[in-house]
């Protein structure tokens, strides 16, 4: 049966659903980053969008969120309680997703929303908390591969390689590979929604898929995808020219987001886990470096 293992590290929380000794499902969260989706936090109108209805707001601790829709009673400057609805990403530049909320009544409570832990504990699956000093069961399971899968945006499955780039729209998905189209379609549509998940992927996903034979093809590879699959989603037909498009609701930054957007503190962060499992007397030294 499936389980969640999970670790209150060193300035992150981790979390991996594995069954089978494979990871499904890969979660990060850091502390840093702002208010989590869910939470409900004061602020202030700060100015309304040029040629639009929506506006940015100032919180509490400085930070910024934007708002789609802002009721036309709203002037600049005066409070509100927002629900935050995307967590910021620590991506910077225009692949940026920045942190979105909409108006809540004012009288509702202030919450920090759901932690990580609170998140994995309402699921149907149980939990397992792991110590620096058991085994290191999420190593074992796939974590650092895991981690190298978010750093490079590359993915290989038998037969085939998943190339992962994000835009400014989207993320796309491309497939590669060789030997008969039908079956790289199959099992390249298969592979991205398995990538999607254990990479913590949402929003809006071209997956771009070999183009298959006919309609038949096609039909197997969407249902490859369905099937493996364990979130909630919403997709097109495959199309004549290999075309998925893929929209699930984002509330926080993928791993891919929090991996490349913070490259040389994700690698700290490694090192800090690796240091806490070192089975070595005193003083633990240990040198970094990123190659930009």
């Amino acid at each position: 049966m499936a389980e969640w293992l999970y670790e209150d590290g060193i300035g992150e929380a981790r979390a991996a659903l594995v069954d089978a000794g494979r990871i499904l499902k890969g979660r990060i969260e850091r502390p840093h980053l702002g208010p989590r989706a869910g939470a409900v936090v004061a602020a202030r109108y700060a100015a309304l969008w040029p040629g639009g209805r929506g506006g940015s707001f100032t919180l509490s601790d400085g930070g910024e969120a934007y708002v789609e829709q802002l009721p036309r009673s709203l002037s600049p400057g005066l409070p509100a309680r927002l629900e935050i609805t995307r967590q910021d990403s620590p991506l910077a530049g225009r692949h940026a997703k920045r942190l979105k909320a909409r108006i809540v009544p004012p009288e509702t409570p202030l919450t920090d929303g759901p932690s990580l832990a609170e998140a994995i504990a309402a699921t149907p699956w149980p939990v397992r908390r792991l110590r620096a000093v058991d085994a290191d069961a999420l190593e074992e399971a796939g974590w650092s591969e895991l981690l190298e899968e978010a750093r490079t945006g590359q993915v290989d499955f038998p037969g085939g390689r998943l190339t992962i780039e994000l835009t400014e729209a989207l993320t796309v998905i491309d497939v590669d590979g060789g030997g008969d189209p039908d079956k790289l379609a199959v099992a390249g549509a298969r592979a991205a929604a398995e990538a999607i998940e254990r990479l913590d992927l949402a929003g809006s996903i071209a997956i771009d898929l070999p183009t298959a034979s006919g309609k038949a093809a096609r039909l197997a590879a969407a249902e490859a995808f369905d099937a493996a699959m364990l979130s909630k989603f919403e997709r097109t037909a495959i199309n004549g020219f290999g075309l998925l498009h893929v929209v699930m609701r984002k509330r926080r930054p993928s791993l891919i987001e929090l991996i490349q957007g913070e490259p040389a503190r994700s690698e700290a962060l490694a090192l800090y886990r690796r240091a806490e499992r070192e089975p070595l007397p005193g003083a633990i030294v240990f040198t970094a470096s990123h190659e930009t």
